[in-house]
């Protein structure tokens, strides 16, 4: 079974500290699914300012999150040739729930999935979880394009 680490990670998205929120990618069902990891510490740059005293991972990260994910489960799973000079952008996302809140100092594992592409379009859905416990879901579209 194949698994990216952070490295890996870097060499296909152009996402770079302290942006970079995925640590790992594993169970990769080619242009399917896969299983990442985001390790989300005490250090982490959101957690001074959001909010001081009681750290919360701010919701839209747990979606950046998912969307790094999927980018790099669709990047990794692309002929190199194909996704050479293109970037995977964000376009909407449709729904999001956030349950319980992501508390600092935790391994968040995002569970993703790709429900259906068309052409340079795809439509994916997510799950969070720290501990086995559901911490947000979402469902999002991103789309492929040529870097400038």
């Amino acid at each position: 079974m194949v698994k990216l680490n952070k490295k890996d990670i870097i060499n296909l998205l152009p996402h770079r500290e302290p942006m970079l929120l995925i640590d790992e990618l594993y169970d990769i069902e080619k242009l399917f699914s896969a299983t990442a990891v985001v390790n989300v510490k005490k250090d982490s740059f959101f957690v001074q300012g959001h909010f001081p005293g009681q750290p919360v991972m701010p919701g839209v990260l747990i979606v950046e999150s998912f969307g790094q994910a999927a980018a790099a489960l669709t990047a990794h799973g692309l002929d190199k040739s194909t996704y050479e000079n293109k970037l995977v952008f964000l376009m909407g996302v449709e729904k999001a729930r956030f349950r319980n809140p992501v508390i600092p100092d935790c391994k968040l594992i995002l569970k993703i999935e790709a429900i259906r592409s068309h052409g340079r379009v795809w439509k994916y859905k997510g799950e969070a979880f720290v501990d086995d416990k559901k911490m947000a879901d979402a469902i999002w579209s991103a789309t492929i394009v040529d870097k400038k």
